[in-house]
């Protein structure tokens, strides 16, 4: 079921809420940015998602394919979300970071987690090896 969480960067300055079934699961990827910041996601709707503050604080990182608008605060440098943009193959989405939310420690640990592969670009399948992710 869903419900609605708050989350925010390490200071605070950045706040957003989103509906969420942390059930639904959430995913970890491999690629260098994922796995340099540890980031532990579960993807939502635009109409799932609202900035609550702290859209002067953000600091916007791009690359490779420039489909994905990595967003830090500038204070404390946490990626509470990231946004893909609408003309990416899968449409337009928010990605939350799960360790950002305001949840409980049970939810979060019921959450089950997909593997992905984005390493290699093989998004169908998890890699290898996925204990350090």
């Amino acid at each position: 079921m869903k419900k609605t969480y708050t989350a925010a960067c390490h200071c605070g300055a950045v706040r957003v809420e989103c509906d969420l079934d942390l059930a639904e699961g959430t995913s970890r990827c491999n690629c260098s940015s994922c796995l340099k910041s540890r980031f532990w996601k579960a993807m939502l709707a635009p109409q799932a998602f609202r900035l609550l503050q702290g859209k002067d604080t953000l600091t916007a990182y791009e690359f490779g394919g420039y489909m994905i608008t990595h967003s830090f605060c500038s204070r404390c440098g946490v990626k509470v979300f990231g946004h893909v943009h609408a003309d990416s193959p899968v449409g337009e989405l928010y990605a939350i970071n799960v360790a950002c939310l305001d949840a409980s420690d049970a939810e979060m640990a019921g959450a089950p987690v997909t593997f992905e592969d984005g390493r290699d670009n093989h998004w169908e399948r998890p890699p290898a090896e996925t204990r350090h992710l």
